[in-house]
């Protein structure tokens, strides 16, 4: 199975980039919040680098590998992360806090000489801003005590209970599923889709109606 899509990107795709991987078991939404221990020196340089020129990083799940050690394989599609804060709790140990931007799709990737994995990537268009529909209202009483209950450390403000998009990504980081299901409603494009599934996930285990 293919890991990453190699295609060249057509004329109407936008523009690529280039970002440093942070490759984790875990799987980051847009408007998420990524807190992290940064030991290893590789990831400390790309650290360093990311808050020296105000840079995003991309994270992507692991199919293959581990989060230490030699460069690991992922899954091609990942979310941009921006560093909203950091803090050096002994020499060596970084703790930094990065929020989930936009989604993009791997083209291709290298290892530099430190181990850091840069790649080429496509931003995917941000999806659609739509309302909950009113057959999926019921997600939201429990949304909102998940929120409250988590605080905004956990799920940062703004909290937008009217956008589909927001309320899916927000279920979806929080849901107890395997990585791999986290990862394919990271990949969906339509936002009632992914609410529809999560509607299901929770009606048949009698949390919402």
């Amino acid at each position: 199975m293919a890991l990453f899509d190699f295609r060249r990107p057509r004329a109407d795709t936008p523009q690529t980039l280039e970002l440093p991987i942070f490759a984790l078991h875990s799987v980051l939404f847009p408007e998420g919040v990524l807190p992290l221990k940064v030991f290893e020196q590789r990831y400390m340089a790309m650290i360093s680098e990311c808050l020296k020129a105000q840079r995003p990083f991309g994270v992507c799940l692991i199919t293959e590998g581990a989060e230490v050690g030699a460069p690991a394989l992922t899954h091609a599609v990942g979310t941009m992360a921006r560093i909203a804060s950091w803090d050096m709790v002994q020499p060596g140990l970084l703790h930094i806090v990065a929020r989930g931007e936009g989604r993009f799709r791997v083209l291709e990737r290298r290892a530099d000489p430190q181990g850091v994995v840069r790649a080429r990537v496509e931003p995917l268009p941000p999806e659609p801003s739509l309302p909950v529909p009113d057959t999926l209202q019921g997600l939201l009483p429990l949304l909102r005590a998940i929120a409250a209950d988590a605080g905004a450390e956990r799920i940062a403000e703004p909290h937008r209970f009217d956008d589909a998009a927001w309320v899916g990504h927000r279920f979806a980081e929080v849901l107890p599923i395997p990585l791999i299901a986290r990862q394919k409603l990271l990949e969906l494009d339509d936002p009632v889709s992914r609410l529809e599934i999560i509607h299901k996930y929770l009606a048949q285990r009698g949390l919402v109606s």
